[in-house]
């Protein structure tokens, strides 16, 4: 079974605290916007697409918390601008993750719809609100099942030589249930390639230095019993260069794709890429449409987050051989005191060395001129 990272009915939001994993299967209720900024700032839930999905539904069990207290105004543009200014402040939380900002002007748009109409009041924008935002849950674990199938189709039919049938394949960070509301982006891809019983092996990267693929990819590959190994972010190289190992594809998610198809993603994203085009191994990008953001022409558009020193010089866990049960990590100094560090949370990945990027349309690739056109995929 599936992990689910995300949990919610009728108004009631719990999430996994990614913090306390792999130690610890930990869930936290989250019951207001402001709580939910806090646990994206610190990274409680993480990736592009649960960022999303979390902000949403924690402003909805905010709300109906209100309508349950008979708190909520009966007055239809102050629900309306109250909405508004929560959604603006939960994005600031994440500013490169681009599905949280189109959630929110998605979510604005309803409200702004809801509260124009003849005689509306403060509670049926509210109950707009919370629909809208509890579709967005389900339409998310929808669009991930489909970019699965749709990536483990496109590697079986255009990654594979020599004969194979079964794919082995290179993820990066964390792409699974635990970033998005369920299943999975590339992740998926591979959980796909399995239920068709056409996975080798997936190998994951530990993704220094906040070790996503090392605590929470790792985790869910266990957690699935699929055919996996970990290796260290330094070794992918000698893992392409590898006949045994014998990789087929690399497929990773994305924070922000812009228009011209440049990727932001997980710090060591690029390097990938640029191993990939040497050995000659397809490079893929798995992303829903609402990582896509067209007003973003290229990127070096995009904004790149810098996160503290500490996560670089400072690694924090268990004791070994303790019972850890859920709480404080011990902290373990691993960097010289006084350096400096510089520590972006993500880079760009040119197009120019993307194969196709995986939505839930289709697996979109380079036009004959070597270019991206995504503006496509919201056409019809």
């Amino acid at each position: 079974m599936t992990l689910q990272a995300i949990k919610y009915q009728e108004g009631v939001l719990a999430i996994i605290d990614q913090l306390q994993l792999p130690y610890v299967e930990q869930y936290i209720q989250i019951n207001t916007s402001e709580q939910a900024w806090h646990a994206i700032k610190a990274m409680q839930v993480r990736g592009a697409p649960a960022i999303a999905i979390v902000a949403a539904l924690a402003l909805a069990s905010e709300i109906h918390a209100l309508i349950s207290n008979q708190s909520l105004s009966p007055d239809a543009d102050e629900v309306r601008a109250f909405i508004v200014e929560k959604l603006h402040y939960l994005v600031s939380s994440r500013p490169t993750a681009v599905n949280l900002g189109d959630a929110a002007r998605k979510l604005e748009v309803v409200v702004a719809r809801s509260a124009s109409q003849p005689g509306a009041t403060g509670h049926e924008v509210a109950i707009a609100f919370i629909k809208a935002s509890e579709a967005m849950l389900v339409k998310d674990v929808e669009d991930n099942k489909q970019i699965g199938e749709n990536g483990a189709k496109w590697i079986l039919s255009n990654a594979l030589a020599g004969g194979k049938s079964k794919a082995t394949v290179l993820t990066h960070c964390n792409t699974g249930s635990l970033a998005t509301s369920g299943y999975g982006t590339a992740l998926g891809v591979i959980r796909s390639l399995a239920s068709m019983n056409c996975l080798r092996h997936a190998y994951c990267t530990e993704t220094r230095p906040y070790n996503q693929g090392s605590r929470l990819t790792a985790f869910e590959l266990v957690h699935d019993n699929l055919p996996s190994t970990l290796i260290t972010d330094s070794m992918s190289a000698a893992l392409l260069a590898s006949p045994q190992a014998g990789v087929d594809a690399i497929i990773v998610g994305a924070d922000r794709v812009a228009a011209n198809g440049d990727t932001a993603n997980k710090i060591g994203t690029y390097g990938l890429a640029v191993l990939a085009k040497h050995h000659g191994v397809k490079f893929l990008v798995a992303a829903p449409l609402t990582t896509i953001d067209l007003s973003t022409k290229s990127g070096s558009d995009i904004v790149i987050e810098e996160r503290p020193a500490v996560e670089v010089t400072k690694i924090k866990g268990p004791c070994e051989g303790h019972v850890y049960t859920g709480g404080e990590f011990e902290t373990v100094r691993i960097a010289a005191e006084g350096i400096n560090v510089w520590n972006p949370a993500f880079d760009i990945t040119p197009a120019t060395l993307i194969d196709g990027i995986i939505t839930e349309k289709g697996v979109v690739e380079k036009t004959p001129e070597g270019h991206f056109d995504l503006v496509e995929l919201f056409e019809g």
